[in-house]
This record gives C-alpha cells, structure tokens and sequence, in this order.
C-alpha cells in the first residue's frame, strides 16, 4: 500500500472500529466531584453543641476540615487499572483555607452498599497535590474490584484514610 492517505484512511477507520470495544471494558465512570463537609448535621434539640454527627461515607472517616474540588473524572476499568484526573482540592475553611496541606492522595473504589465492605485502594503510597490542589492518579486498584460495581462510591482520601472527596457515578440513560 504505496498511497499514505489510503493507509491513513484504514488506520482512522480501523480506530473508529475499535472505540466501542475500547470503552466497553470501563467498570465504573464517574463524572464530577464532591468535597467533603465533615459534620453532616449538628445539635438537634436538646443536645449539646458538641454533639455533632460525623459525614462517614461507608465507614470512612472525614478530615477536621471543608475540602472542595473543582473538577474530578475518573475510570475504572475491567482490569483494576484505575485513572482520576482531579482538579481544585483544596482546603475550604480554616487558617489554612485554599491551600492543600501538603497533603498527598489516594483513590479508593468501594462497590458495596451497607458493610461489611472492602475498599479497593490505589497505591497507598499516593501522589501529592500541586499547589493549585490537582492531581492524577493512573494506578492499579487493590485488591481488584468484583465484576460488577452495582453500587459505586469513589473517595478521594488522604494517606491517614480520611476522604476528602468523592466522584459521581456516570449513569448510562
């Protein structure tokens, strides 16, 4: 085949044939991010005002602090490997607001609904914030998730385990 441009044309068709069966291995997507607030709800009547209910996501503990995040996507595949592109986490109260704490973090998949549940962490090792709070992580989830992820929750946690923030779910409608 001697004409680039017939090469080129079965090189680009040949791509467009493999995208369904590229996207098809994605166990789970998830679209945006959330930061954590760690009180979900304070005093009802009655009650003192250090009576506070911490916002545990699945038996994961809160930092002390407001976190935000700017933008989050992330994929995981059939195969454990795991991408999240994070942009913006960053502090959103105290003397530290809009700075990152020099923290470090990690992804971390769960797929059950109620306990006992299994947390299928990135490297433990994590991977820092930039100053600006974003981050990439392209690792191997661990242990691998099941089949199926009927009901998927993506936390953002920092090497103490705290979760700073979570993913929404894509939904396919």
């Amino acid at each position: 085949m001697n004409n680039p441009w017939k090469a080129g044309a079965l090189a680009l068709a040949a791509a467009i044939g493999m995208a369904p069966a590229l996207a098809a291995n994605n166990l789970v997507v998830f679209e945006h991010g959330i930061g954590v607030t760690p009180v979900s709800s304070g005093p009802g009547p009655g009650a003192s005002a250090e009576t506070v209910n911490r916002n545990i996501v699945r038996g994961v503990q809160p930092p002390g602090n407001l976190w935000v995040i700017r933008e989050l996507k992330a994929s995981v595949k059939d195969d454990s490997r795991i991408r999240v592109d994070g942009r913006g986490l960053l502090l959103a109260g105290g003397n530290n607001i809009g700075g990152t704490a020099k923290q470090s973090v990690m992804a971390t998949l769960i797929c059950e609904a109620s306990a006992p549940f299994t947390l299928h962490n990135s490297s433990p090792l994590g991977v820092p914030l930039d100053a600006n709070g974003d981050f990439r992580i392209d690792d191997t989830l661990i242990p691998a998730p099941p089949a199926e992820c009927a009901s998927p929750v993506l936390l953002i946690r920092n090497l103490a385990g705290a979760w700073f923030a979570a993913g929404i779910p894509q939904h396919a409608d």
